[in-house]
């Protein structure tokens, strides 16, 4: 028996003791009732404890002071939601039916109303007084749901127009009515195009508002396909102190939290980080993590995404600007090279990429190497393929063969004809700009130091090259691009290909096709071309033979007809009556030919026979007496001479006027 009752006692000292246990131990025995969490406060000193609230409650209120505890919201959702019968549950469910088909309704109706007053509005025939009162009465029913309008299939095109023709007191009102909603309206593929032509029509204020309200989603906005258009949009708006406001937040999370920091006059990130004194790495990890869902989700159309990779190629590292090229090499490049930044990425890839992404890069192109000819910036990346890459067969396949079939236009076109002209007379400051020869030479910094390792492999395969008649050039140039001591001299080799300068040119020149293809388009439409602005450069350096007679050699027939074509232009009399101006009259053909006259003694004596001898006194006069003029300034001494004799009359009787810096020579 005693056993028994010890065991007993333990159990209830157990029991009692049981943390888990549902009810609270209580020494009296009528504490056997369950305790409600509603019942009042027991008067009994000992259990004033339970009625304070616990540590953990008052630390959450004091770190969340408006948030409610969560027996409050219990209570209110008890009130609020009260049992209800299934008669009531039925008629309240037919009411918030019942509303939301009134409230569809008025939606329709609204929008029926807003689609008429748009038919009307939009007409070109409309008197500007009735599109005014239309425009006005359209944007008072919309007022108050302006926000809702934006997003909607439907009706946003309405809100477009009102912003398109409104006055810009309305349309004020209209931007103060969408500008908390502005974020929210950047991602939305209807609301997209009234937030673009907001931003065409907002005052200098707010769009430093709209810009300053991007701050901290810019990275998010620029990896969504619709919210990367608003925020290009509003990178071409902006001023250059607000383009670096957007830019510089992808830089870094410290310059992302901290707005005051964005005041700086540096532009280039590498200016930046010296300045603020930034940690490299970082800011390279930082913009790696934001470019790579961007690249990953195809979005590179846009040129502030283009900056962001011009200034993430400055820092990186080898690996990541490797990286980076391998993503870009192919079709996707295609869609970045129509901007000025994105045209020197391009340039980058393919100086910088290997033998297989180029591959990849050139055989994207194909289909829209027209396109690009045309194309002001990415004609500088087809100027870049024939000037760097060794794989001359498949840059003929593809670039060359599309341009033959549209050489005219590419000779007559103002961009186009730059790719012409680098292959007939390469890195000429006369056709290409200081700016265009600068991103030629542009390069990555990580991948431009070569390692010991490749320097001297590459010295050991030129030594063994000095045997091999045939890589004669191409083993020069590599001992030049080891031996440099001036890095800027060495800067194209090192990001471009091996092969002879010379040797490049001609295959893609000479042995493609393309050179003859050029002189039968010179020849069948001299006349067009050398009175072009832009044409005239191309027919003079074809004309001529080229840099370094590349022509002469293998196409002196073919060069002969050229000049026989303009010299039979230059010997058609004048006659008022033509529609066209005669090419010796001409602006731009006369100088041209004046040109040709002094350069090339092939033409000049072409021309002579054929258009100007015992005819020079009717040309002494006007544009014309430039090109007469030239035989007595031109470099060979026989062309001086066979017209010398016809031409000191005309100077000596003050007909001909030779220009300033010549006559002493002559009259000497």
């Amino acid at each position: 028996m005693a056993a028994k009752s010890q065991q007993a006692t333990n159990k209830a000292i157990k029991r009692k003791f049981n943390p888990g246990s549902k009810t609270e131990p209580n020494n009296s025995s009528a504490s056997k009732k369950p305790k409600f969490f509603g019942s009042k406060p027991s008067k009994n000193p000992q259990n004033k404890d339970l009625n304070k609230p616990s540590s953990s409650t008052t630390l959450k209120q004091k770190k969340f002071p408006f948030k409610k505890p969560k027996f409050e919201k219990s209570e209110a959702n008890e009130e609020t939601k009260a049992p209800q019968t299934k008669r009531e549950r039925r008629l309240h469910a037919k009411e918030l039916t019942e509303a939301r088909k009134k409230k569809r309704k008025r939606h329709y109706d609204l929008e029926q109303e807003l689609a008429s007053l748009w038919e009307k509005m939009r007409r070109r025939n409309i008197a500007k007084e009735d599109r005014s009162k239309l425009i006005s009465d359209a944007l008072r029913k919309m007022k108050g749901k302006i926000p809702e309008i934006a997003g909607s299939h439907v009706s946003s095109r309405v809100l477009q127009t009102c912003v398109k023709y409104c006055s810009q007191a309305e349309r004020d009102v209209v931007f103060e009515e969408l500008q908390p909603h502005f974020l929210t309206l950047a991602d939305n593929t209807y609301a997209v195009h009234l937030v673009k032509k907001m931003l065409d029509n907002a005052s200098k204020k707010q769009l430093a508002g709209f810009i300053s309200a991007l701050h901290g989603h810019v990275a998010a906005l620029l990896r969504h396909m619709v919210g990367s258009v608003v925020v290009e949009h509003a990178y071409q708006q902006g001023n250059a102190t607000q383009k670096q406001e957007l830019l510089i937040e992808l830089y870094s999370t410290e310059l992302q939290l901290f707005k005051d920091l964005v005041a700086t006059k540096e532009s280039r990130l590498v200016d930046v980080i010296s300045k603020l004194s930034l940690q490299k790495a970082s800011v390279s990890r930082h913009m790696a993590s934001v470019i790579q869902p961007i690249l990953e989700k195809g979005i590179v159309d846009h040129s502030i995404i283009h900056r962001v990779l011009m200034e993430y190629f400055s820092i990186a590292d080898k690996s990541s600007a490797a990286d980076v090229i391998q993503q870009l090499s192919g079709p996707l490049l295609v869609r970045m090279i129509h901007t000025r930044e994105g045209s020197k990425i391009g340039m980058l890839c393919v100086k910088h990429g290997s033998a297989k992404e180029r591959k990849k890069i050139i055989k994207g192109m194909k289909g829209h190497i027209g396109k690009i000819a045309h194309d002001q910036c990415g004609i500088m990346v087809l100027v870049c393929i024939v000037s760097v890459v060794d794989d001359t067969k498949l840059v003929t396949k593809i670039v060359i063969r599309e341009l033959q079939a549209i050489l005219k236009e590419v000779a007559l076109d103002k961009s186009g004809r730059r790719l012409l002209l680098q292959l007939l007379h390469p890195n000429y400051s006369r056709y290409l700009s200081p700016d265009d020869l600068a991103s030629l030479n542009l390069s990555i910094p990580s991948l431009c130091v070569k390692d010991e390792s490749e320097l001297n492999s590459e010295k050991k395969s030129s030594k063994k090259e000095e045997s091999n008649d045939e890589n004669a050039d191409i083993e020069a140039a590599a001992v030049q691009a080891d031996g440099s001591a001036n890095p800027d001299e060495d800067l194209h080799l090192v990001g471009g290909g091996k092969k002879d300068h010379y040797l490049r040119r001609q295959e893609l020149l000479v042995n493609s096709g393309l050179a003859e293809s050029l002189i039968d388009v010179c020849t069948e439409n001299a006349g067009e071309i050398l009175r072009s602005n832009f044409g005239k450069e191309v027919i003079y350096e074809v004309a001529r033979g080229g840099s370094d007679d590349i022509l002469h050699p293998t196409l002196d027939d073919k060069l002969n007809t050229v000049h026989e074509a303009i010299a039979s232009l230059a010997a058609e009399s004048k006659s008022e009556a033509s529609e066209e101006e005669h090419i010796l009259e001409n602006f731009h053909s006369s100088r041209t030919i004046r040109k040709l006259v002094m350069d090339c003694p092939t033409f000049a004596s072409t021309l002579w026979k054929k258009a100007l001898k015992g005819k020079c006194k009717l040309w002494a006069q006007g544009h014309s007496s430039k090109v007469v003029s030239a035989f007595l300034e031109s470099s060979d001494s026989k062309v001086r001479e066979f017209a010398k004799k016809e031409l000191q009359p005309l100077i000596d009787g003050g007909i001909l006027k030779l220009p300033e810096a010549k006559q002493p020579a002559n009259e000497g």
